[in-house]
């Protein structure tokens, strides 16, 4: 199971869906490529600073003060997680 974890200055995504074997596991795919697309968006996109890791079976954002533009690009980060627990709910879990 995938969980994602949202505080106040802190964004952890931690897990293993058990969707499908290593490498073939799309659900750990798309929730991977949702992550790091975020990371990427905001670096790219933004003049806001954040703090990241990845590690296998793990990502943790830090931020502080997030712009606008930012805060969006959460947002639909949390549109496309909301999409995935729709469709494997026993694999992904967001608190």
């Amino acid at each position: 199971m995938i969980e994602i974890h949202r505080e106040e200055n802190r964004l952890t995504v931690k897990g293993h869906t058990g969707y499908a074997e290593p490498g073939k596991d799309i659900v750990c795919a798309a929730v991977s490529v949702l992550a790091q697309n975020l990371i990427q968006s905001i670096e790219e996109l933004t003049p806001d600073k954040i703090k990241y890791s990845i590690q296998p079976g793990r990502v943790c954002i830090e931020y502080r003060n997030l712009s606008e533009k930012a805060k969006s690009l959460f947002d639909s980060f949390f549109i496309g997680i909301r999409m995935v627990i729709e469709d494997y709910p026993e694999n992904v879990r967001m608190d």
